[in-house]
């Protein structure tokens, strides 16, 4: 069973809805260049950015994703936008507002990265012989990527906490201690978690789709 078909929601609406978020982030950008404020014009630019690449990665590999799994990339940059804004005509965002919002978009978040860990090491077991990739190892493979990107995320977010503090500008990521820190690799690896219990079955075909892809380059090169 396909993303879509879990969602229980129509190619159509999947499409209405992802599309309508990036409009939305338009909107949100329109926003932070009313505001003058720097953190929420790049965080929706990379937000918006990063919605594209479903429709790059199929209009220049040829790997078509699932809508639902669209949709889920989609959201989870829409909802990150979104906490950057908070509620129009008032200063607070939803980061620091509702104390919730930055669990949830970390959440999903590290999901994504779960899942392009996943489908990337899968792609390569399937591919090549050399390479063997047990189940179990598979799990805690996929808590090492996340949590891995989780630290890195982190250490910039506290460099250009740094250096916005000695340039006198404003912070375009901002961290909020080690207890933040800790909490967000917490709900990091909920998200890896996810992914790694119940999130493969519905990345099977994109697997196969990576593995088609990797078998065609190695059967072109050694002709």
């Amino acid at each position: 069973m396909s993303l879509r078909d879990r969602l229980a929601l129509g190619r159509r609406w999947q499409l209405r809805l992802t599309r309508g978020m990036q409009v939305a982030m338009v909107g949100l950008f329109v926003v932070g260049f009313v505001r003058g404020n720097t953190g929420i014009l790049v965080n929706t630019a990379v937000a918006f950015g990063v919605s594209l690449l479903p429709a790059l990665l199929e209009r220049d590999y040829d790997i078509p994703l699932d809508t639902g799994l669209t949709l889920w990339i989609t959201t989870a940059v829409f909802l990150h936008a979104l906490g950057t804004v908070g509620i129009p005509g008032t200063e607070g965002t939803f980061y620091n507002s509702i104390p919730w919002w930055d669990n949830l978009t970390h959440t999903l978040s590290s999901s994504i990265v779960a899942a392009a860990g996943y489908t990337t090491a899968r792609a390569f077991d399937e591919h090549s012989d050399a390479v063997r990739l047990p189940p179990r190892f598979m799990f805690v493979f996929i808590l090492v990527v996340v949590l891995a990107f989780g630290v890195f995320w982190e250490v910039i977010e506290f460099a250009i906490g740094e250096v916005a503090a000695l340039t006198g500008s404003r912070a375009v990521l901002t961290q909020y201690g080690l207890g933040d820190t800790m909490m967000d690799l917490v709900f990091d690896t909920v998200g890896a978690v996810i992914v790694a219990v119940w999130g493969t079955a519905y990345l099977t075909d994109i697997v196969g789709t990576l593995t088609d892809r990797l078998n065609d380059r190695t059967s072109g090169s050694s002709r």
